[in-house]
């Protein structure tokens, strides 16, 4: 094997999450069971928008969605964008499939499975107008840090799948991971920090408050948007 094959192993086998599937409500089960089959698309075949959405719209995806409570939001304020969320774990893909099914969002497409390989893999390099994560795990212990979703690679990559004035967008409570991923983002010449270097912005009205924000907001933690465009 040689020393490039062997380095690109040895990043694909350190995941950024730990797959706690935790339990399904009665409800979860049977949209996992009903309705991801029509909105939910498969990890080995490239995404081609126009064939998803029946036109030609701004794609927007969504890393690690939770719940998905934010998403649907989002989705139903902006019905002339189309939307694409991708999440690990099972009762976060049913909660939200109820959701699409029960607003009727035919602007929601949902992946269940790993977003980097997913981004690698079946998106058109230059195909997204946006990519946006919020609230993804720190990994706080230093000898953890190497999980940290984002890192050099991780961008490198959400830049090559993004239009030229593309954006990137991140919310996170944890300031070292802000200090981390600005310091990350800002080192990539192919973006442009909306705020200028090393700066948050404030919440854009266009990100609804996550359950998991409130609860931050309640216990008295600071929330920092991360915004950045593709040059």
């Amino acid at each position: 094997m040689s020393e490039t094959n062997e380095t690109d192993r040895r990043r694909r086998a350190i995941q950024s999450f730990v797959l706690r599937q935790g339990r399904l409500t009665p409800a979860q089960a049977r949209a996992l069971e009903t309705l991801e089959p029509v909105y939910g698309l498969p990890g080995d075949q490239p995404v081609e928008p126009c064939s998803l959405f029946g036109r030609q719209a701004p794609l927007i995806v969504e890393i690690g969605f939770g719940s998905g409570d934010s998403l649907a939001a989002m989705a139903a304020a902006a019905p002339d964008r189309d939307f694409i969320g991708i999440e690990v774990h099972g009762p976060g893909v049913g909660h939200l499939l109820l959701q699409v099914a029960r607003q009727q969002l035919g602007n929601v497409r949902v992946h269940r499975g790993d977003a980097v390989e997913y981004l690698r893999h079946c998106f058109h390099d230059g195909s997204l107008q946006g990519v946006q994560i919020f609230f993804p795990d720190p990994w706080h212990k230093k000898k953890h840090h190497k999980r940290r979703l984002i890192n050099p690679d991780f961008i490198a990559l959400i830049a090559m799948k993004l239009a030229s004035g593309g954006y990137f967008h991140l919310a996170t409570d944890w300031e070292d991971y802000a200090q981390h991923a600005l310091a990350v983002l800002d080192a990539n010449p192919a973006f442009v920090n909306r705020a200028g270097a090393g700066r948050c912005i404030e919440r854009p009205p266009h990100r609804p408050l996550t359950r998991f924000e409130q609860r931050g907001h309640r216990l008295g933690h600071g929330v920092r948007d991360i915004f950045h465009s593709r040059i």
